[in-house]
């Protein structure tokens, strides 16, 4: 269970990032200005995971600071959802982002 809950997270991490960019795809704007949302959301997600999320970010966050900053990015996966009109995705990625990382902090993930 505890290996198969890694698998989830990193899903979720991913998951964060497609709702970004099918969120900027599905813009009513101009065809360039969508692909720039579509690509663009996701390439500033992966920065910040890149500058403060990753285990070996230069920044890497921990405690409180680091809890705030899961749930601005997973947050932001919702949030995207939403946005976009998928409301039932947003609820279940949002269930399943709770319940994993619920896991992850009871098994010491």
């Amino acid at each position: 269970m505890k290996a198969a809950n890694l698998g989830v997270l990193f899903l979720i991490e991913l998951g964060a990032l497609a709702a970004v960019g099918y969120w900027g795809f599905t813009r009513d704007v101009a065809a360039p200005l969508a692909w720039l949302l579509g690509l663009g959301a996701p390439a500033g997600l992966i920065v910040l995971w890149g500058r403060f999320g990753s285990r070996k970010a230069p920044h890497a966050t921990h405690g409180a600071v680091r809890v705030g900053f899961e749930l601005l990015w997973f947050g932001a996966g919702v949030a995207a959802l939403l946005a976009a009109g998928a409301v039932a995705w947003a609820i279940a990625f949002a269930l399943v982002c709770a319940v994993s990382k619920a896991l992850a902090v009871i098994w010491r993930q």
